[in-house]
């Protein structure tokens, strides 16, 4: 008797516990309070906790039902902007993903696109670039130096504040049409334009704002035509490590990184080996190249006789593979054309392409929710957000604002 009841017993409490393990797991994610859920939203989008007196103000929009309200009183501090995007985006500016790199025109021209809600598309074809106001008291903006960014870097300026926009064609003497947001700003072509053959920008565009490395686009079904003729037909003596490997991620990626190919990082090699003094050099209409013969870069010819027989690249015409086979799931927009010329047109390939806007959202909702979507409930909503953020004009503070909404009850 005594046995039975022991083992009653027993029962009842392994039954209590999966109840409470139950009952735990399926909580809804909004079980904190809405003060709790306030403050949360203020320490996950400006990384500082709010004082009493905005945190009252948060928690009444909180409870109105004014997440957003409350969302752009957290991004009103000036922590959001010199801390929050300025680690978010400046590992986007080196190849190292180094979050502490100096603050340049990469990020600060991100910074301000953000603050001042201009459709995020641009940062990949815009004409824009932003710089510390006069009053900062800092070097000009120089071509050569990163030196402007630095010193706003070394007094902690306001980049609320100190951010004004203006153009990259006003500023740095690169034609309108040469311009391509981000990718030809100061700080990208140092990354990704010196040395090698420009497939590096083109590359780590492809990392930073489509979250996919070439990797993940690989696609053996595309044609071979337009491969460079510096990628060996058979490395190594195999032919077979060409067609089976090489081809799936140059047939896609050459055409497009022709975009690059009047573009190239001056500096002197002897006494400046980093770079820290090189400039954006662009080949404008009617300059040639000694060693091309046209307005490409020479960097465009380098090891020609890997395989002579390969594509020669005499100008900046890309095309998109990846509009068929595999790659067709991006997400590319049909209302544009496959193919273009120069840089601005490709980014605009590559930012209204449905692969660029679900990656923004998903880069926001990590940064926000310090975690990655881990099942049907956060990949739904990274599709709602992704939805209200094409609908909307591409205003990314709306996604960090419903980023914050949803995890705040985490």
């Amino acid at each position: 008797m005594k046995h039975l009841v022991r083992q009653i017993g027993a029962t009842k409490i392994a039954v209590s516990w999966a109840v409470i393990v139950v009952s735990l797991t399926t909580l809804p994610h909004t079980y904190a309070g809405t003060r709790e859920q306030a403050k949360r939203i203020h320490d996950r989008l400006a990384g500082v906790p709010p004082n009493n007196d905005v945190l009252d103000q948060m928690e009444s929009l909180v409870n109105a039902d004014d997440v957003r309200g409350a969302a752009d009183i957290a991004m009103d501090n000036p922590a959001f902007y010199s801390v929050t995007l300025k680690n978010w985006i400046t590992p986007w500016t080196n190849e190292d993903a180094d979050v502490f790199a100096p603050l340049n025109d990469y990020t600060a021209t991100v910074i301000g696109i953000t603050r001042d809600e201009i459709d995020f598309r641009q940062i990949l074809s815009g004409d824009i670039l932003y710089i510390g106001a006069a009053s900062a008291g800092v070097p000009a903006y120089s071509i050569t130096s990163n030196a402007h960014y630095q010193a706003l870097d070394v007094q902690s300026a306001d980049l609320k504040q100190v951010l004004q926009a203006t153009t990259q064609s006003a500023v740095t003497g690169l034609p309108a049409d040469a311009t391509a947001g981000v990718m030809t700003s100061r700080a990208a072509a140092k990354s990704y334009f010196k040395d090698g053959t420009n497939r590096a920008m083109f590359r780590f565009t492809l990392i930073n704002h489509m979250c996919t490395d070439l990797e993940g686009l690989k696609d053996t079904s595309r044609s071979p035509d337009r491969i460079r003729q510096d990628v060996s037909r058979s490395p190594g003596g195999d032919s077979r490590i060409f067609n089976n490997s090489c081809v799936g991620c140059h047939s896609g990626m050459d055409p497009l990184a022709q975009a690059f190919a009047y573009y190239n990082y001056e500096y002197n090699v002897a006494s400046d080996p980093e770079g820290e003094q090189g400039s954006l050099q662009y080949n404008q209409a009617g300059e040639t190249d000694a060693e091309t013969g046209s307005r490409a870069q020479s960097k465009y010819h380098i090891n020609s006789n890997n395989f002579p027989y390969g594509f020669i690249t005499n100008n900046d015409n890309w095309s998109n593979y990846w509009r068929q086979g595999l790659n067709k799931n991006l997400g590319w927009d049909e209302s544009l054309p496959d193919n273009g010329n120069g840089a601005k047109s490709m980014g605009q390939e590559l930012a209204n392409s449905r692969q660029f806007a679900s990656c923004q959202v998903t880069k926001v909702f990590e940064n926000i929710c310090l975690r990655s979507p881990q099942d049907v409930a956060d990949r739904t909503q990274i599709t709602s957000m992704t939805n209200t953020f094409t609908g909307t004009g591409y205003n990314i503070k709306q996604v960090f604002a419903d980023s914050a909404d949803y995890c705040k009850g985490e």
